[in-house]
């Protein structure tokens, strides 16, 4: 079971073992298979390529997935969105967790 674990691990892509952080001065954008649906609580996100739904449990990050596509930067996007400095990093942690669910992306 040991060998099979370790086989399997060191098969991996690094990318997987070490997901990629997000970079705040580069330009993101909602997947265009993604579609939010506001709700009080936040939105509901649904992805109709891979079928994955998550929830937006903040009003705010919202605000900010809906300036991802119009805005330079995920930078410009919380500036556009007005969130305060201090809660930053948070809001770029469920970035993350989005980009590995694949409901935003990279923009090239």
């Amino acid at each position: 079971m040991r060998r099979l674990l370790i086989t399997a691990i060191a098969q991996l892509n690094p990318e997987e073992l070490n997901p990629r952080e997000l970079n705040p001065e580069e330009p993101y954008e909602l997947h265009p298979q993604v579609s939010l649906r506001p709700e009080r609580f936040g939105a509901l996100a649904y992805h109709f390529g891979n079928r994955k739904l998550s929830f937006v449990k903040n009003v705010d990050l919202l605000r900010v997935l809906e300036r991802l596509d119009q805005e330079p930067s995920v930078d410009a996007a919380l500036d556009a969105a007005a969130i305060d400095r201090s809660r930053r990093p948070g809001f770029i942690k469920a970035l993350e967790t989005l980009e590995e669910s694949e409901m935003v992306r990279a923009r090239t």
